[in-house]
C-alpha cells in the first residue's frame, strides 16, 4: 500500500444530490465513494450546503464550554448511562489497541517509521467529550434504552439559551452531509440506495465533541486520542482549528496526516466497524490517532497570537452516525464474494464467522467494555 496518495480522494456531494441517481456521472460518484472508503477507510467530502460560520460558531461555543471548571462539567457527567449522553472528562476512555491483539498485530505490521505513537503503556487518553443525541425516537420499545436516552443540557446558565439550537444546527449540517454518503456508497457498491440509511433510520446517532486542553497536553509526541477505529459505522468531522488527526489506509502501510483544504466547505468521513460488519470486511474501520505534532505546535503559537483571549482548546466536531440499535448486523450476502478477494486465505463461511449476527446494541456494548465506558 506504500503507493497510496498522501492526499484523500474528495468526493462531491453536489454531485450526487444534482439527479435521481441514475446519471453516469452520479455514478461514478457513487463508486469513488465506495471505492475510497475500501481502499482508505475515509474520504474528504465537499458538501456546499455546510457553512463554515455554523463550524466555527460549534467550535467557539465547545471551546467555552470545555474551559469550565471542573466542578462545572462534572455536574454534566452520566456514567451510569455508559457516558452515552453528556460529558465524558479526561483520562476516562482507554484506547483498545492498547491490549487488543489483532489491533497490535495491525501496527506490529507497519514499517517502524509509520507506526502510531506507543500506546502499550495503556493510559486513558487526556481528551473530554461531549455526546449529543442527533436521534429519531423509534417507533418501538428499543432493547437498548440506555444507548437511546434523552440528552443532557449544561448545567451552567450561561449555556441554556444557545446549547440546544447551536448543536441541533451543526448537527444536522454533519448528519445530512453523512446520510448522503450511506446513500452514495450503497449505490457505489452495488446495492439498493437506501441500505445503510434504512438500517440507520432510528440510530442513537452522537454529535461528539472532543476536546483537548493544549495547555496543559500541548507537548510534542502528546497523545490525545491512542490508535484506534471507531465502534459505529460512519463518522463524519467538521474542520478542527489545529492539527494532529493521523489516519492509515487499509489498516496497513503509511500514516496518513489528513489535511483539509485551506479553504471551502468540506468535512472529512471515516469508515466505523458497523459498516465494517455489514460488508464482511470489505470496508474497514479505519485506524487513528490524534497526536501533538510539530503542525500542531505551530499552530498553537499562531493561535496564542491571532486569539490570545480564547481557550486553547483543541476541539474535534465529531459526528458518530450509528446503525439502529435493534437492527440485525451480519454480512450482506452479495457482498461476500468481494470481500473475500480482499482476504484470499478466508472462505465464506470464514468470513461470515469472523462477523456473527447480532443485534447493533450488542455490538456497541461490547466496544463499550473494551474502552472502558462500560463494566
Amino acid at each position: 500500500m506504500s503507493n497510496l496518495s498522501e492526499t484523500l480522494p474528495v468526493i462531491d456531494v453536489d454531485v450526487f444530490l444534482s439527479g435521481d441517481g441514475t446519471s453516469p456521472r452520479i455514478q461514478e460518484e457513487c463508486r469513488k465513494a465506495a471505492d475510497a472508503l475500501i481502499t482508505y477507510g475515509a474520504l474528504l467530502l465537499h458538501d456546499s450546503r455546510v457553512s463554515e460560520d455554523d463550524n466555527d460558531t460549534f467550535l467557539d461555543l465547545m471551546e467555552d464550554y470545555f474551559a469550565q471548571p471542573l466542578a462545572d462539567l462534572e455536574r454534566d457527567q452520566r456514567p451510569e448511562l455508559s457516558y452515552q449522553v453528556g460529558v465524558t472528562l479526561e483520562n476516562t476512555e482507554k484506547p483498545k489497541c492498547a491490549v487488543d491483539e489483532s489491533c497490535l498485530d495491525v501496527i506490529a505490521r507497519l514499517d517502524p517509521s509509520e507506526r502510531p505513537l506507543d500506546i502499550s503503556g495503556h493510559q486513558p487518553d487526556p481528551k473530554c467529550r461531549f455526546f449529543w443525541k442527533m436521534t429519531t425516537p423509534p417507533p418501538y420499545k428499543t432493547d437498548y434504552p440506555a444507548l437511546n436516552a434523552p440528552n443532557v443540557i449544561p448545567q451552567a446558565p450561561m449555556f441554556s439559551d444557545i446549547w440546544q439550537s447551536v448543536m441541533e444546527k451543526w448537527g444536522k449540517s454533519m448528519k445530512d452531509a453523512v446520510e448522503n454518503v450511506a446513500e452514495m456508497v450503497a449505490l457505489g457498491l452495488g446495492l439498493p440506495r437506501q441500505t445503510f440509511k434504512d438500517a440507520g433510520k432510528y440510530g442513537p446517532h452522537l454529535l461528539a465533541p472532543t476536546a483537548s486542553d493544549l495547555v496543559k497536553y500541548g507537548k510534542k509526541d502528546t497523545i490525545l486520542a491512542g490508535f484506534h477505529t471507531d465502534l459505529n459505522c460512519l463518522t463524519i468531522h467538521g474542520r478542527s482549528r489545529f492539527p494532529g488527526l493521523n489516519i492509515w489506509a487499509r489498516n496497513t502501510g503509511r500514516r496518513i496526516p489528513v489535511r483539509f483544504p485551506p479553504t471551502g466547505r468540506f468535512l472529512l468521513v471515516q469508515s466505523g466497524k458497523q459498516i465494517e460488519h455489514l460488508t464482511a470486511g470489505l470496508i474497514k474501520a479505519g485506524y487513528h490517532e490524534v497526536v501533538v505534532n510539530d503542525n500542531t505546535i505551530e499552530t498553537i503559537a499562531k493561535r496564542r497570537v491571532s486569539h490570545p483571549n480564547r481557550p486553547l482548546i483543541r476541539i474535534s466536531s465529531t459526528f458518530f452516525w450509528h446503525l439502529s440499535s435493534d437492527y440485525d448486523l451480519a454480512p450482506i450476502p452479495s457482498l461476500l464474494g468481494r470481500a473475500k478477494s480482499l482476504h484470499p486465505t478466508e472462505s465464506e463461511a470464514s468470513l461470515e464467522s469472523l462477523y456473527p449476527s447480532m443485534k447493533v446494541g450488542k455490538q456497541v456494548q461490547n466496544e463499550l467494555k473494551h474502552i472502558a465506558l462500560m463494566v
